[in-house]
């Protein structure tokens, strides 16, 4: 189990963390909310008809980590689009984000803080080496939360596709992105074993 997430009899997946573990995951998750923003409805006010009919933004984040985690929804990645189609993708992306963006950051900070809360349980359970057991629903949140972590981590890294991560496993040890790497790949063992437990 040490390293990677295993199914529990029922449903959900357990994984045994060390303190270090617990701490990396913890701060990033933190970071990672810290990075999306509060919700509307910390600045709306206590109306829930208006919050749910409230307008989202417009316009792709100017951050490059928040535009890999809220993409627009319609693009041109072959860039063959005459400027009329690009004009038309980017108007229809904009209504898009207009009435989901909210959605999907509530989602997000939802899975972050489900993360927080399930490790600052499990700290208060013991000391040193602890099995973090996930309920399938729990599961289906950190595995939100780990893809988020690993958008986040390569956008960082500037990781586009595959030949990009191939460079980053021959970085010499004394570079600074060493340990950010370290951490992407990490996130992506955790999230692979624990899409492994989900599945039927």
């Amino acid at each position: 189990m040490p390293g990677h997430f295993e199914p529990l009899p029922g449903g959900g997946a357990a994984v045994a963390l060390d303190e270090v573990e617990i701490s990396i995951i913890r701060s990033l998750a933190v970071q990672l909310m810290e990075l999306i923003g509060p919700g509307p409805a910390e600045d709306a006010p206590a109306d829930p008809l208006a919050e749910l009919f409230s307008d989202g933004p417009s316009e792709p984040p100017a951050d490059p980590v928040l535009r890999r985690l809220f993409p627009d929804a319609y693009c041109d990645p072959e860039g063959s689009a005459s400027p009329e189609q690009a004009e038309e993708q980017r108007a229809y992306s904009a209504e898009f984000r207009r009435y989901t963006e909210n959605d999907l950051r509530a989602g997000k900070r939802e899975n972050a803080l489900a993360v927080i809360r399930s490790l600052d349980a499990l700290t208060a359970a013991g000391e040193g080496v602890a099995v973090l057991k996930l309920s399938p629903e729990e599961s289906r949140q950190w595995l939100g939360a780990l893809n988020d972590l690993r958008l986040a981590i390569g956008a960082r890294l500037q990781i586009d596709d595959e030949d990009d991560t191939e460079v980053l496993y021959r970085l010499p040890d004394d570079d600074a992105r060493k340990p950010m790497v370290m951490a992407y790949l990490w996130l992506g063992g955790l999230q692979e074993t624990l899409v492994a437990t989900l599945m039927p």
